[in-house]
């Protein structure tokens, strides 16, 4: 039976350096990994509708972007286009509601 453990100082210098850098490589690996799935996930998802899945459209609205889905007639904003929106429509304009809902209204004859 052989004995791996280094005996001179010498030689444990080179265990923990190649320790180290097997470490440093296994970290690197791991976060690369962990960039490619966020990248897979994202494109996977991104402005997919999260009722149907079918892809959203952006449509500007009182100067905010808002994602529709033009399939099942979701919506969706981002964090403070809500509060954007509702300051606009508090100026003297019909409710935020029955103009977001307009954007959905069948049209004659259709």
């Amino acid at each position: 039976m052989t004995d791996h453990k280094p005996h001179r100082p010498e030689d444990e210098y080179f265990v923990r350096e190649d320790a180290e850098k097997k470490r440093a490589l296994a970290l690197k690996v791991k976060k690369e990994t962990q960039a490619a799935e966020a990248a897979r996930l994202k494109a996977l998802h991104f402005m997919h509708c999260p009722k149907c899945g079918l892809l959203m459209q952006e449509v500007k609205f009182k100067h905010v972007d808002v994602d529709i889905c033009f399939a099942c007639k979701g919506i969706f904003l981002d964090e403070g286009e809500i509060e954007h929106i509702i300051e606009r429509s508090a100026v003297g304009s019909p409710g935020v509601m029955s103009a977001v809902l307009n954007w959905f209204k069948k049209e004659a004859g259709t």
